[in-house]
This record gives structure tokens, C-alpha cells and sequence, in this order.
């Protein structure tokens, strides 16, 4: 089969190069075999391949990217729970083996405590950007047959679902009735969490550095979102400028960008018992100076919280199928729009990133030849959280 590879990641000068492998064969009644569909790709594969910073397995020296999966199952194990032609999504972490680690020993890897799990296609794995992968069947997630089209984003809107879901706890410390959203950043994640936060209900602002007149601007806007373009009135317009300019409190900010400057504004301007939530990471070494005072003052007596979040569980991938779902409900189309570019396996070495407005897939198979593929008959019962 063919992978895509960053090849000598331990020996220094790596490379990204299609690699012919030998094809997975089961070792385990609970393993399945999952021939891939499509990959989408995200800002961490896009550091991956160009800055070639993965980490391969224990042992090895290159690591198969990838980690927005859907494919379909060619065998199954007969204890991993699935059947040949299940259409599946897998879940990206794996617990540490440390057992002084309470949450991986209790199934809540991404919570990890030592920070030695494992993630396939960035660190210590494998991941699925390649004709086949082989899985334990508790790791995988079956995906309905409406969501054909849109499974492989199913992981990202995991993200989004994590994050929904700790602030709805954390937010049980009072009476909240949050009414306004601003989104920082209109990336995939950016854009799926505007949508989420609208079929929530609330009042959405998406901040971002792309044109009033760009794609990102119009998916916001047939939301029923509003969108400002980062700076456009001048260098000045910053987004403690836009929030005085909106004129009413911010109950909930996700900061999607990474841009480290713009979390330390949000805690300024976050509303009195509101929540910042932290989904982007940079990997630079930025520094400035901020007004300690004033934000600590703030974040004290007016009862914000900050929290950070990334990789999701189960749960959260359940959730993040049912929002799917109702996205494409109540808005059709609006997800395909945000898959901007496709590709195959090919072209993934030489691929400019820059050249990507919103969202990339790679198509493994042909999109006309799923649907042949995926033997689904049963419905599949979820659990989630809204």
C-alpha cells in the first residue's frame, strides 16, 4: 500500500516522500482493518510536513501523517464490535502507559497527565494517510451513512465538541445564560466553531484576518454570523477596539488562531463570568509585555475563566456527528463549501499550503466509488452530549 512518510525524523534532514508499504494484516480478534477514503488536513499537518517535526514510533525513524480519518472496514476481528463495510472514523490519542496516570487508566486520555500518550500520524504512531491502517476496534467510530460526504470532519468538530462540553461544566459554577460568541480566527476550526455556537443559539462574531469579502466571511455571514476583518479600518483596530465597538458583554470567547497576543486581549475583554477557551497553539517563542494588573484584577473580580483544550474522546466525537448532521440540516451545502480543495495522495508531498483557502482532503479513493464501498445497514446508536 502507499503512505505518505516523513522519512528520518531521528537522523536529521527528514524528507516527505509516498512510500510503498506492506499492507496491514490482523494480529488480534479485536483489530480492524479500515481501507481509507479520504484524509482531511489541518494546521498540524501543515507543521508536520513543512517543519517535519513529527514524532515516529518507538523504534522507528519515519511516521505516516495523517489524522482525520474516514474510511471503511475491509475485515474486523471477530471481538473488535465491527463488520466488514462499516463506515468508520478513529480516534486520534492513546493513553500513556504510566499507571500512576488516573485519567489514561480511567479512558480519558485526553486529559493525560504525563503528557507520554501517543497520537497517530504526530507523535509515537502512525497515522492514516495511506491506502489502509489497522486498529483496535475500541478506538474506532462508526459514522452514519448521511455523514459519507462529511466524515472526516468529524474529528475537527470533535475539538469544538470537547470544548462545548468542559465549559458547560465548568459553567455549572452559576446561573449563565450566555448569549454571545466571538470566534478568533475563520480556519476549519474557526469557521465549525461559529456554526456550532450558532445552532446553540447564539449571537456570533467571528475576528480574522481574511477579507470582508473573502469565503470565510460568507460562511460567517450564511450562518447568520457577523464578520470583521482583523485591522481593516487601520493598524490601530484592534480587537479591544472591536469589542467597545460592539457594545455588549462576550459570555464566550474560543481562540482558534494560535496567535498567543490575542489570548492575553481576550481575557480584557471576555464579559463578567464569561469563558475564554485556548483551541490554537503556535509553536514559536513570542514574547511581549501585557498589563499584569489589570487582568488579574479582571480575571478575580469578575469571576472569568480561561481554559485550554485540545484532542477529544469519544463522547465528543459522537457529539461532533450529531452537530455535523444538523449543520447539514439547517444550512446544506455549507460543508462542502468549506472543503475548499481536493487532492490525491500524490499530490501531498509538493503541496503548497498556502494555495488553501479553508480546508484540504485528500482523496485516497475516488468520491464516486464510496458509497459502492460501505456496506452499512444498521442504525447506530449514539452518545452525546448538546
Amino acid at each position: 500500500m502507499k503512505a505518505i512518510r516523513v522519512k528520518n525524523l531521528r537522523n536529521g534532514n527528514p524528507t516527505i516522500e509516498i512510500e510503498d508499504l506492506p499492507d496491514p494484516v490482523l494480529s488480534h480478534p479485536q483489530e480492524v482493518i479500515v481501507k481509507v477514503l479520504a484524509v482531511g488536513l489541518d494546521g498540524t499537518d501543515k507543521e508536520i510536513l513543512k517543519e517535519k517535526y513529527g514524532v515516529p514510533p518507538e523504534g522507528e525513524d519515519d511516521l505516516t501523517t495523517g489524522h482525520e480519518s474516514l474510511g471503511v472496514v475491509t475485515e474486523a476481528g471477530t471481538d473488535s464490535g465491527f463488520r466488514k463495510g462499516d463506515l468508520v472514523t478513529a480516534i486520534v490519542r492513546r493513553p500513556c502507559r504510566n499507571q500512576n496516570c488516573v485519567n489514561c487508566r480511567n479512558g480519558h486520555s485526553d486529559f493525560c497527565q504525563t503528557g507520554e500518550y501517543v497520537e497517530r500520524g504526530i507523535k509515537g504512531a502512525n497515522g492514516f494517510l495511506s491506502e489502509y491502517y489497522k486498529e483496535e476496534g475500541r478506538y474506532l467510530v462508526q459514522v452514519p451513512l448521511d455523514l459519507l460526504q462529511h466524515g472526516m470532519l468529524v474529528e475537527p468538530q470533535s475539538i469544538v465538541e470537547k470544548v462545548w462540553d468542559q465549559v458547560l461544566r465548568v459553567q455549572q459554577r452559576l446561573i449563565w445564560e450566555p448569549k454571545t460568541a466571538l470566534i478568533l480566527g475563520s480556519g476549519p476550526l474557526g469557521l465549525l466553531a461559529a456554526m456550532t455556537c450558532r445552532l446553540l443559539g447564539l449571537e456570533v462574531y467571528v475576528w480574522s484576518m481574511s477579507p470582508q469579502d473573502s469565503l470565510q466571511a460568507q460562511l460567517v455571514k450564511i450562518s447568520g454570523g457577523m464578520y470583521q476583518q482583523a485591522g481593516a479600518a487601520s493598524a490601530a483596530d484592534t480587537l479591544t477596539a472591536y469589542a467597545e465597538r460592539l457594545g455588549k458583554p462576550l459570555d464566550l470567547i474560543l481562540e482558534c488562531t494560535g496567535f498567543s497576543p490575542l489570548a492575553f486581549e481576550a481575557m480584557a475583554v471576555l464579559a463578567p463570568n464569561g469563558v475564554l477557551a485556548l483551541l490554537g497553539v503556535t509553536p514559536a517563542d513570542r514574547k511581549l509585555e501585557i498589563s499584569s494588573d489589570m487582568l488579574n484584577q479582571s480575571m478575580v473580580l469578575e469571576n472569568k475563566c480561561v481554559l485550554g483544550s485540545v484532542n477529544a474522546a469519544r463522547k465528543d466525537f459522537e457529539t461532533a456527528i450529531y452537530r455535523l448532521q444538523q449543520m447539514e440540516k439547517n444550512y446544506p451545502g455549507w460543508l462542502d463549501r468549506l472543503v475548499t480543495n481536493r487532492m490525491k495522495l500524490e499530490a501531498v508531498p509538493q503541496l503548497d499550503f498556502s494555495s488553501i483557502p479553508i480546508k484540504a482532503v485528500v482523496d485516497i479513493v475516488p468520491v464516486e466509488q464510496w458509497r459502492e464501498l460501505v456496506k452499512q445497514t444498521e442504525e447506530v446508536a449514539y452518545s452525546f452530549s448538546v
